[in-house]
């Protein structure tokens, strides 16, 4: 396969994968990790040398000659090696002038470092190497939680990418031969045995079997495959042997495409989203100053140096907005691996935050609501005959016709296990219908215009009205009964609206079709309204109408001539994901084209704007209260918080957005 699928990224928007890659570049995490144990190491010798451990638990380690240097060596070792990380972070914030977390720790490493080094040179006596590597540790423990919740939320592309074979058994001069995916070829054969997956999308050409297809339905119930039936690369094939004709290779396949609109919705961003980033920026920017006019006052209170250096440090690390820019994209992240999961591609995170105010969903009828083919509906038998008769007549003249209501007759007669009659002489009559000789018998199926009288009972004319089209059959020159059909409405379409409703959203249809038609179906859905003989360019102008109203309008289409209409609403949905679909057009795809999945939209889109304000709240709510304590409000009152604690309670906060995000997971749709 052809991995660009991979790297189609809306650059202009970096995604959360690419932010956290960006202040972690050229690190893996488990480089955190290692270095985290290498500092918790070093910071038992250089605590029992601290200030801290003598104040609170009269711990003083052995002094001999030299041992301030030895822990300046400790510090240095820690500073250089585990906490260069920060610095290379922030050169990197700085370069690109946006100033963010990695520049805070920084800033707030390098102060405690400089600091210590200077003092323990000068012989001063004091010193924050403590505060240094506890800090540290504490950063490079929180940076790695946050890495593996980011590979963990990110992981859909990886898992979309295993369901590809590495090798594709392919059938070239009557020669079998077993070759990389990159050197498949539309138009090949490959041979597909039991219980392998199918390299690239493809129509059967030989044999049958039943295929696991949970790519694309998001259920595991196997889906029977024969000659001409089509294959997506990534399902898993059954117990049949299948020879498959390559009809779609590489970056166009169906997974390739999924791909991309995963990556893409990985790389647009929401609106909270962008207010968080616009946050963080300006609480490091807050943070600096306040650090700074923090570290002044002091030395002017003349609280000494060593006072003035903690208090700052303390504000610079109790402002760091490392759970502020987790907080948001985290959960969008793991709310778009949740949807590709259930078959909703997010083409836009916007079209997801969007689809929490929708207040009425405006469904396109044929193909969305209905099935978009004809289906038998009801059958009115005259005196003397019975439903299975007329059908089977009817069947039997149409079996040889490709008309889409002959074809839909056969069908019923098939489902319902009638077995057809033998006909002869068979006649089309323009603008009427056919005849054909059945049983010694003429046999007529049409409209009513094929008999002398008018058979429309008040049973037929009742059906006419409901717009349902009404095939009539006759026996020599008897009207034995009729058939009415109607374009079948899908079962879940019933289930998708009662679920809508249960979410307090109104739905409305569109069709082309006339008033008796839409009024019927729209009575037998349960529709709040609807509008009847609407051209294509028109649905748009729908869509502006109820937005007029005051609505939040989700439009459903196929993509195609929905286009318009698609763009206009609030939230475009397009239903068929497999098929030539005019993406472009919306913000959300839904793969199985079942209309339930809408509710699953709107419930998904609820369930991530409440994580993020909650993330929200968490990443920003310490500050309020740890910010003041840092710089030393209360100090009069003997409250104050070390640096070394003011790490443990950001680091904290970071901890607990990850972990509220993780919990969306858990969320059934």
């Amino acid at each position: 396969m052809d991995h660009s699928a991979h790297d189609h990224q809306n650059h202009d928007k970096p995604s959360f994968a690419e932010a956290s890659e960006g202040r972690h570049a050229g690190h893996h995490t488990e480089d955190f990790l290692r270095k985290f144990w290498v500092t918790l190491a070093l910071t038992v010798p250089i605590f029992f040398y601290s200030e801290m451990a003598h104040m609170l638990f009269g711990l003083r380690g052995p002094e001999f000659t030299g041992w301030r240097y030895m822990l300046l060596v400790l510090g240095t070792f820690v500073f250089f090696y585990c906490g260069w990380v920060f610095i290379a972070g922030a050169y990197r914030e700085l370069r690109a002038r946006l100033p963010g977390m990695m520049t805070l720790i920084a800033i707030a490493i390098a102060t405690a470092y400089a600091y210590s080094a200077v003092s323990i040179l000068a012989g001063t006596g004091h010193d924050l190497l403590f505060e240094l590597a506890s800090l540290i540790a504490v950063m490079l423990l929180g940076h790695w939680i946050e890495m593996r919740a980011v590979q963990g939320a990110q992981g859909a592309l990886k898992e979309l990418a295993k369901l590809l074979p590495d090798t594709a058994e392919v059938i070239r001069d009557g020669k079998t031969a077993l070759i990389p995916l990159s050197g498949l070829r539309s138009g090949d054969i490959v041979l597909i045995k039991p219980g392998a997956k199918v390299p690239a999308d493809g129509v059967i050409v030989e044999g049958r079997s039943d295929l696991n297809e949970a790519i694309i339905t998001g259920e595991s119930k196997l889906v029977s495959k024969t000659i001409d039936s089509e294959v997506i690369a990534g399902s898993m094939n059954g117990d049949g042997s299948l020879k498959v004709k390559v009809t779609k290779i590489g970056e166009h396949t169906f997974l390739a495409g999924v791909m991309r609109l995963v990556a893409d919705a990985q790389a647009s961003k929401s609106r909270l989203q962008i207010l968080s980033d616009r946050a963080a920026f300006y609480l490091t920017i807050i943070a600096i100053s306040t650090g700074g006019i923090t570290f002044v006052l002091w030395l002017l209170a003349d609280a000494g140096m060593v006072f003035a250096t903690e208090r700052m440090v303390a504000v610079l690390v109790i402002a760091c907005p490392h759970a502020l820019g987790l907080a948001v994209p985290l959960v969008a992240s793991i709310s778009t691996t949740m949807a590709a999961r259930n078959g909703l591609l997010i083409r836009q995170r916007l079209a997801l935050e969007a689809a929490r105010t929708v207040s009425v969903v405006l469904f396109d009828k044929t193909g969305t609501l209905t099935k978009g083919e004809f289906g038998v509906d009801t059958i009115v038998s005259a005196e003397g005959y019975t439903e299975s008769n007329v059908l089977k007549f009817a069947a039997s003249i149409n079996s040889q016709s490709e008309h889409s209501l002959a074809k839909a007759i056969v069908a019923e007669a098939n489902q319902r296990g009638i077995e057809l009659l033998p006909i002869s002489n068979f006649e089309r009559i323009a603008g009427k219908g056919a005849k054909a000789r059945v049983e010694g018998a003429d046999v007529f199926v049409g409209s009513e215009a094929l008999f002398d009288t008018d058979v429309r009972t008040a049973d037929i004319l009742a059906l006419e009205k409901q717009g349902k089209t009404v095939v009539h059959i006759g026996r020599e020159s008897q009207h034995i009964g009729s058939i009415a059909l109607v374009d079948i409405i899908r079962p879940e379409s019933r289930e998708a609206i009662t679920a809508l409703k249960k979410l307090g959203v109104k739905v409305a249809m569109i069709t082309g079709d006339s008033e008796d038609v839409a009024a019927w179906v729209a009575q037998d859905l349960g529709v709040d309204q609807y509008f009847a003989r609407v051209l294509p360019h028109e649905k748009a102008e729908k869509v502006r109408l109820l937005q007029s109203q005051g609505q939040k309008v989700a439009m459903v289409g196929d993509g195609v001539n929905d286009a318009p209409a698609l763009t206009q609403a609030d939230l475009g949905i397009a239903i068929g994901a497999g098929t030539n679909v005019a993406i472009e057009s919306a913000g959300i795809i839904l793969v199985r084209s079942d209309p339930r999945d809408i509710p699953k939209i709107i419930r998904l889109s609820k369930l991530t704007y409440a994580k993020m304000i909650q993330n929200l709240f968490w990443a920003t709510g310490y500050n309020v209260v740890a910010l003041p304590l840092a710089a030393g409000v209360l100090y009069a009152q003997g409250i104050i918080l070390q640096p070394a604690l003011a790490a443990i309670f950001m680091s904290l906060s970071t901890v607990i957005v990850a972990i509220n995000a993780v919990f969306l997971r858990r969320k059934t749709l």
